[in-house]
């Protein structure tokens, strides 16, 4: 089904459900549940916070070395707040790996991607790592225990089952 087609079902579903709670009945499938066997690993994203908050105290300092003039002093802040809430607002929110029963999603580029299992080339298993290979395309997700804080070991665990379930090529390094 289409996106718009799947959100416009879960709208009418819930408008028909806070009706039917109304007037007493049963509750037809709620689209707010959580799926069965759906796994979510979540990171934290550690990297490019620091980064930005670092260059956040870099610019605080050189403004306040360059205060004589005090020309854009309010930019010079500005700046440096927009730098710190930038750094919160990555660290604070979380990357994830979300298993399905047949299909793999996780946000990229401030969406959710989903990836079928027929999509899916093979999956590399590695100590600090875990790869994901698309099918005829040369792009690749990889998630790692050293930049995203992934837990690895217990994401290689469960992306072997979701690969022997769906017949796809599993390597281990």
């Amino acid at each position: 089904m289409a996106r718009s087609w799947e959100r416009m079902v879960q709208r009418n579903t819930q408008n028909i459900n806070k009706q039917r709670k109304k007037q007493g009945k049963e509750t037809l499938y709620a689209s707010k549940t959580p799926a069965k066997n759906v796994d979510v690993f979540k990171g934290r994203n550690i990297v490019f916070p620091v980064v930005l908050f670092a260059l956040g105290v870099m610019f605080w300092l050189v403004g306040t070395i360059d205060s004589q003039r005090s020309e854009g002093l309010l930019a010079n802040w500005l700046g440096v707040v927009l730098y710190f809430v930038l750094a919160a607002l990555i660290y604070f929110r979380r990357p994830y790996l979300k298993v399905d029963r047949n299909k793999l999603s996780t946000s990229k580029f401030n969406r959710e991607r989903f990836l079928p299992a027929a999509e899916i080339e093979n999956i590399t298993l590695s100590r600090g790592a875990v790869t994901i290979k698309h099918k005829g395309k040369r792009t690749r997700w990889v998630f790692s225990r050293l930049i995203n804080r992934y837990n690895t070991a217990s994401m290689g665990e469960r992306l072997e089952q979701f690969a022997k379930a769906n017949n796809i090529v599993i390597e281990h390094e």
